[in-house]
């Protein structure tokens, strides 16, 4: 009784249109009240104990890290470099989106970021070559979601905490499908480019000219390195390396580059805080949604239900599940309350626990582009001023590339357990 009010109330509410942190904290606070027995100041305490981990203190320092390459113009440089690396190339504008994305990914980590801030520059430039604004506004949505999975990501950060894996170790599983993801999807625009006649650019470029635009882009371009780098060898941990990120950051864009200005640390400050405060609230509410599920033994009963699944089925459920699970909620409920559970059983099932993470992963980053409700569509609509039943139409082409990939990834282990026995974190 008390599983079906919270499921109930957590719909109803969603359905509705209340925010997500709001949709776990009034669920899980009509199941209290339907147990009766429980005092309500186990609330705040759990709570609490969901935010009140020293790990978690990575998310912070690289939402900060985030916010300084993207309003220190890194946008523009990144794109104009892929434009010179591949803007001859019939559709090159297209591509060198793609191309931006898994660049910018490498430092933001976020989807959302990825398409705010690439977006207002990519966009405009794409309708005013001469692409359709259908097609500009897709491709960039459809690509941005490359900034969860190449390495860091938060939100690999959060199943690695959810599930107490490797956090070195997950990001180096996300390389192999990333380039995948941006591959792919490079193909699909040449393509329609292709069809639809989109332009190219006439003129070569110099070595000069490629040298000249790396060098812009190279100091940006070292961040992940940085951070991936130091995990990997052991020199710092991740929260270590998320705030050498921030200082790394800080020099780049304020002394080196002269980007961002002392006078506007305040407000990136400010908007760090405020993104931070909205993921650390939703982790908090999660947890005590994800405590009664646990209380009333769902996770045992789920496990016991998919466990007569083989492997190649168990894994099918989940991508059709987590699919749809991630078009209607946030990225981090769906891993926290949901990930403990299916992990363990992913590895039972003889499923590497990597290689189950990674998939995890671009399922919520694949629910994010996935109409009607991914959340990145809605930023892409209102940067492009169009309707997101056109944008959707449009989108689907990229989609189901995308979840070629996804599969792809799912049933070749390869792709995510290559680089990770690479550097040792797998014998």
């Amino acid at each position: 009784m008390t599983i079906t009010i919270l499921a109930v109330v957590f719909v109803i509410t969603l359905l509705i249109g209340v925010p997500i942190v709001f949709c776990l904290g009034i669920g899980s606070l009509a199941a209290l009240f339907a147990m009766g027995d429980i005092p309500l100041q186990i609330i705040p305490q759990k709570i609490y104990n969901g935010m009140d981990s020293f790990p978690l203190l990575c998310i912070p320092f690289f939402i900060l890290a985030g916010e300084f390459m993207s309003h220190g113009k890194i946008t523009d440089a990144l794109l104009k470099f892929s434009i010179l690396l591949i803007g001859r190339i019939r559709g090159g504008l297209a591509l060198a989106n793609v191309l931006a994305s898994m660049f910018f990914g490498g430092m933001t980590g976020s989807a959302l970021a990825d398409t705010s801030a690439l977006g207002s520059v990519e966009i405009p430039m794409m309708v005013k070559a001469g692409y359709g604004k259908r097609f500009s506004t897709a491709i960039t949505c459809a690509s941005s979601i490359v900034g969860p999975i190449i390495p860091p990501s938060v939100i690999v950060v959060i199943y690695a905490l959810a599930v107490g894996g490797s956090i070195g170790a997950l990001f180096l599983a996300g390389v192999i499908p990333g380039i995948l993801v941006g591959s792919a999807l490079m193909v699909g625009a040449y393509i329609i480019s292709r069809k639809r006649k989109y332009p190219k650019r006439e003129e070569k470029v110099t070595l000069v000219e490629l040298y000249k635009g790396f060098k812009k882009v190279f100091l940006a371009l070292m961040l992940p390195v940085i951070i991936v780098g130091g995990i990997i060898s052991g020199y710092f941990t991740a929260t270590e390396a998320s705030s050498i990120a921030v200082v790394y950051a800080f020099i780049v864009t304020v002394f080196i580059m002269k980007t961002v200005k002392l006078s506007q640390i305040p407000n990136l400050m400010v908007d760090s805080v405020i993104v931070t405060a909205i993921v650390m609230i939703i982790l908090g509410t999660s947890t005590i949604f994800g405590w009664i599920i646990t209380v009333h033994q769902v996770n045992a009963a789920l496990a016991e239900f998919l466990g007569f699944a083989g492997p190649i089925a168990f894994l099918l459920i989940i991508n059709i599940f987590l699919l749809i699970l991630g078009s209607v909620m946030d990225t981090i409920p769906v891993i926290l309350i949901f990930a403990p559970t299916l992990a363990p059983i992913a590895v039972s099932l003889g499923i590497h626990p990597l290689h189950f993470g990674m998939v995890v992963c671009l399922n919520c980053a694949l629910g994010l582009i996935t109409p009607p409700l991914g959340q990145v569509l809605f930023i892409g609509c209102s940067i492009a001023d169009i309707s997101l039943e056109k944008l959707s139409k449009e989108i689907l082409v990229f989609l189901f590339i995308e979840l070629a990939v996804l599969f792809l990834v799912t049933y070749i282990p390869f792709t995510t357990l290559f680089v990770p026995r690479l550097f040792g974190f797998i014998r």
